[in-house]
């Protein structure tokens, strides 16, 4: 086995991960020159506790504040006890062994400065943290996950808010010239101790700097990533540097040219509508920088969302990772931690009532400890199967691919001239399919017929922040006339169990959700040249119904399921890939 070869690769697994990763051009390529997409897992929550995944309030909303309530209510030293089994335990070997076997390649480890680094001068790592993410990175070079270096709170704060630990509130980053020479001095002690690794795939810098309320600070964002890039680079030339924009990354203004030749620009995505103009101007920076991209943070919604923006982002060649890995209590997470009986005391003291007695605290607290392994959590595979869309998994038919006319969807011999279809993408004069409103400004420019099933509403809804389904309301279908079609990227069905050694099946089981005004006929294919089932129905109104579509056999991940309208207009509100 070579040194940039890992024991997963070796056994079949992820076999893209291969040496340094760097940027050429628009895309990612591994030590092979082969070019590579990452698809990952954040680990939230563990090296920079976050309250929300504790289910606390705002009293307890960031490490600081966690930390002070633990040793308000056990003591200095029972605290120290807890941190150190907390962190042995959110994140261990089983943890990096699954992610891998479930198809990921990478992880993203976000640092909390104040915890990683010494208080006093010089600069220097707390021996027990960096012997935490040297663990890491040696799991992940054994089960074959590369692994990005986040610093999540950088020393002072960048954010001036929770996610960073601030501790007044303020993006004391940029106000403190001792702040940012600390933070440069943090990124010169981790290039020189993991410049030779190169499953470390990149240094990203800081995460989500400055909301837009602290906008006045944004000139100084990039002078800054010039600095830590200059120390960096003096110490190691081989790792990729992941810059993100300003207001939760989502601003792209301060990116006017690259700092350096090695760069993965990254922006996050929560809560908004899953479709190309969403991220149209990254991609426009793409075109314009020449730099790869990267959504380095998204997640935090239900299941239905992650198979539309997973394959978004899949559709566009933009490496993803999913937020998060593991919290408390949850079904849109892979991994949810079992509240312990009697957190509500906690909950309460957090909120200035009465304060739970020390063995009260100890036992909720260590009950707490012992539900953090991977075997004790709750696993939710279906959350996995969203994002690489995998059987089995339920498809919103409005998810239909992002590759655009041609590619992704097509309209019939009875639809609109090209030129009659730019004059008017909304295709209005064909006859109307069901009562609901069409569903305003999402996929618009595609021309395609998306409405709502129930009537009043207009205007999708894709904020579901608590994993909540949609409500009745909130679905929407797509309306086909005669041989207008649409394809959906998925998972070949068996590539995992090829993967694991298994077979793959001849067949895929789909269920779709229809509509018709009398009976209906779809044709359902796998897009790959194996020949079309037809689902027929003879009654009007919504219905749901079963089809077995014969698979061409074609290996890999990539697979495509296609249905078509018959002979007469029907909708499709969403497939779901059973097998």
């Amino acid at each position: 086995m070579s040194e940039n070869e890992t024991v997963n690769a070796v056994r079949g697994g992820n076999g893209d991960v291969y040496g340094y990763v760097r940027a050429d051009g628009r895309v990612l390529r591994n030590g092979r020159g082969e070019e590579i997409v990452l698809r990952g897992v954040g680990f939230g929550s563990w090296l920079l506790p976050e309250g929300y995944m504790w289910r606390f309030p705002q009293g307890g909303d960031r490490p600081r504040r966690i930390e002070r309530m633990i040793r308000e209510l056990v003591g200095e030293e029972k605290a120290a006890r807890f941190w150190g089994l907390y962190y042995d335990r959110y994140v261990a070997e089983a943890d990096i062994a699954w992610i891998a076997a479930e198809g990921f390649n990478s992880v993203r480890v976000p640092l909390l400065a104040r915890t990683l680094l010494e208080e006093r001068e010089p600069v220097r790592f707390k021996p027990d943290m960096i012997a935490r993410i040297d663990q890491v990175v040696r799991w992940c070079e054994r089960y074959g996950l590369y692994v990005i270096l986040d610093l999540h709170g950088a020393p002072g704060g960048q954010t001036g808010t929770n996610i960073d630990d601030s501790e007044r509130d303020l993006p004391e980053l940029f106000l403190d010239a001792a702040n940012r020479m600390r933070t440069v001095a943090l990124w010169r002690l981790l290039a020189a101790r993991y410049r030779d690794e190169w499953i470390v795939a990149g240094y990203d810098l800081l995460n989500e700097p400055l909301p837009e309320w602290f906008a006045a600070h944004n000139d100084s964002v990039m002078p800054f990533y010039e600095e830590v890039i200059a120390a960096i680079r003096e110490l190691d030339d081989r790792h990729m540097i992941i810059l993100e924009g300003v207001h939760w990354a989502t601003d792209w203004s301060i990116f006017d040219a690259l700092p350096d030749s090695n760069v993965l620009l990254q922006f996050h995505k929560y809560w908004n509508a899953p479709d190309t103009a969403s991220i149209q101007v990254y991609l426009d920076h793409r075109e314009r920088l020449n730099a790869p991209l990267f959504m380095g943070e998204g997640g935090e919604n239900n299941k239905d969302w992650y198979a539309g923006a997973f394959r978004l982002f899949e559709d566009h060649g933009i490496s993803w990772n999913f937020w998060t890995w593991k919290k408390m209590d949850t079904d849109n997470s892979p991994c949810s931690i079992r509240r312990p009986e009697g957190w509500e005391l906690l909950v309460r003291y957090l909120e200035g009532g009465d304060k739970p007695t020390p063995a009260e605290a100890e036992r909720i607290l260590w009950a707490y400890l012992d539900n953090l392994p991977l075997d004790r959590c709750d696993y939710e595979p279906a959350v996995v199967s969203s994002l690489f869309v995998r059987a089995p998994v339920r498809i919103p038919a409005a998810f239909y691919g992002y590759k655009g006319e041609g590619a992704s969807y097509g309209f019939g011999a009875r639809s609109l001239s090209e030129g009659d279809r730019a004059a008017d993408g909304n295709r209005s004069e064909l006859p109307a399919l069901g009562a609901g409103a069409r569903a305003e400004g999402f996929r618009t420019a595609d021309g395609t017929d998306i409405r709502f099933v129930v009537p009043g509403r207009t205007t999708p809804n894709f904020q579901h922040g608590g994993g909540e389904e949609w409500q009745a309301d909130e679905w929407m279908y797509v309306a086909l006339q005669p041989g207008d079609w649409l394809a959906y990227g998925c998972e070949a069905a068996g590539a995992r169990a090829a993967a694991d050694g298994g077979g793959s099946p001849e067949r895929s089981a789909i269920r779709l959700r229809v509509l018709s005004e009398g009976g209906g006929k779809l044709y359902v294919s796998d897009g790959r040249g194996a020949p079309a089932t037809a689902v027929e129905w003879q009654e009007g109104g919504w219905h749901t119904v079963t089809a077995e579509v014969a698979r061409s056999g074609i290996a890999g991940a990539a697979g495509r399921i296609v249905i078509e309208a018959a002979d007469r207009p029907v909708g499709v509100a969403w497939l779901a890939l059973l097998i």
